[in-house]
């Protein structure tokens, strides 16, 4: 450190430094080395949040979207290809059981050791290869190191990346969204279903534009959000088994298929051969498939997460009107001044996840979804991004249920809301009272009710006035706010 940066240092820690010496400082940060005992690879290193602060709530997703697992779904899509192709009468080789199953191994039995091999293999040269700057033909080599040699040429036959990425993706796709986010979603609509039952008796005041509206149950409010998300998870089902395959060569044409065997039927071939990867066979393509169905996937995620951005939304709102009533977990900080506050985070946390989610899937369907002519490579680095959008995704849904966890409605204070605004049973009188012949029933309670605060008993001189029997004048008089809620109930015990 020469003579200027140590007079900069000194003079900024002893508070005097200007202008003129922050440049230094920014340069002093910037050559600062790691803190002691850390390591790059550091949760406290990471870029991006998902891979640090919240790294152990969104690991469940690396076996479906991390780098070794692109990896290891492109062996996969390799190695069934090469066994496919051993089963064509027309095609001389001929595998048997144990190079059948070493091949499937190579898949089956990917670890990160296997990952840095490919890695090394793209990067650096390995296993006699050199650096191949391209990661499927990387994959291509280290398939071979698991299968005979009379077996080498036929590894990646007549196929281009494409053939192999789309159909390694789409596998990824629906691993991530079957086994991690579907059930996530599905917990959280069964928790939704819960408390509509448990509360489906527990009247509540309703906001409509944000005054006080005719009133509702805590239960049935929460089946509406069941049902809603209920949908949401039917669209992705079938989102997500509308997912295709191409397999059809660099122009879509299986032209090169065709000059080396042209008596095979390709087509049938590629058919049978997607179809035994579960996917759908897409065809006509260019070289690449057209990711109509990926953003199928992606805005089926994005309604369910508008779902439940809309639900956080609200959660927080009825902590704020002390609707729900927050557990505050010992020894936690809820404000850094102010002792007693018991923030809703996981619902604001869900809810920027959920936003960031939802922008990020939308930059998928949209990117992905367009191609110069037959193909460019823009689409490589952001198909790269699926992962982070689906991370985003986990973080909310485990975040919005640990906020469902926290809480509870505060009864006392949904009825003590519901009694200070007696003026919502005014639809009810109005309604009566039209049934009864009376045409400006509207208008009289109009006249008592409309930016007024009024009480029972005005209603009640309201109902001494009115030319109306005695036994409407009963039912008039029993109308309160916590009995008006017509069949909210019931339709909180069907969610």
């Amino acid at each position: 450190m020469n003579s200027h940066t140590n007079g900069v240092f000194r003079a900024s820690v002893a508070g005097k430094c200007t202008s003129s010496c922050v440049g230094g400082i920014g340069r002093l940060l910037r050559r600062a080395p790691p803190v002691g005992g850390m390591t790059d690879d550091h949760a406290l290193y990471a870029v991006s949040p998902l891979d640090g602060r919240y790294s152990g709530r969104t690991d469940a997703l690396a076996p479906y979207v991390s780098e070794a697992a692109l990896m290891r779904a492109r062996v996969e899509v390799e190695a069934e290809y090469v066994l496919a192709l051993a089963d064509l009468d027309a095609v001389p080789l001929e595998l048997v059981g144990d190079e059948r199953t070493a091949l499937r191994d190579a898949y089956k039995t990917f670890d990160a050791a296997d990952a840095d091999l490919v890695k090394r293999i793209e990067t650096e040269g390995a296993l006699g290869h050199a650096a191949t700057n391209h990661d499927v033909k990387a994959v291509e080599y280290f398939l071979r190191e698991h299968a005979p040699a009379r077996a080498h040429s036929w590894i990646h036959f007549g196929l281009t990346s494409e053939d192999v990425n789309n159909l390694a993706y789409r596998l990824l796709v629906d691993g991530a969204i079957t086994a991690v986010l579907t059930p996530e979603l599905r917990g959280l609509r069964d928790d939704l279903v819960s408390f509509a039952h448990d509360y489906a008796d527990l009247p509540m005041l309703a906001r409509t534009h944000g005054q006080p509206a005719t009133p509702t149950t805590f239960g049935k409010e929460m089946a509406v959000y069941a049902a809603r998300l209920g949908r949401a998870l039917a669209r992705i089902t079938d989102a997500v088994d509308g997912l295709t395959g191409k397999l059809a060569g660099a122009s879509g044409t299986w032209a090169a298929h065709t000059a080396a065997f042209p008596d095979v039927d390709w087509r049938s071939f590629a058919a049978r051969f997607v179809d035994s990867l579960g996917l759908a066979y897409a065809e006509p393509t260019t070289q690449v498939n057209p990711c109509d169905d990926l953003t199928a996937v992606f805005d089926a995620v994005a309604g369910a997460n508008g779902v439940l951005e809309d639900l956080a939304v609200d959660a927080w709102l009825y902590v704020s009107q002390r609707y729900l009533g927050q557990d505050a977990a010992d020894g936690e900080t809820g404000s850094s001044t102010m002792p007693h506050k018991v923030n809703p985070i996981d619902f604001e946390n869900a809810e920027g996840n959920l936003a960031k989610a939802n922008s990020d899937l939308g930059f998928l369907g949209d990117s992905l979804t367009t191609s110069r002519l037959q193909r460019d490579l823009s689409d490589s680095t952001v198909k790269r991004n699926i992962g982070a959008a689906f991370a985003h995704c986990l973080l909310a849904y485990r975040k919005l249920g640990d906020g469902l966890d926290a809480v509870t409605p505060n009864e006392a204070v949904l009825r003590e809301d519901l009694r200070a605004n007696p003026e919502v049973i005014g639809e009810a009188v109005q309604t009566i009272l039209r049934r009864e012949g009376h045409d400006d029933a509207y208008e009289r309670v109009k006249a008592l009710t409309r930016g007024e605060r009024v009480s029972l008993d005005d209603f009640k001189e309201l109902f001494a006035s009115l030319d109306i029997d005695a036994d409407t004048r009963d039912e008039l008089l029993a109308l309160t706010p916590e009995r008006y809620v017509g069949v909210a109930a019931d339709i909180a015990r069907d969610a």
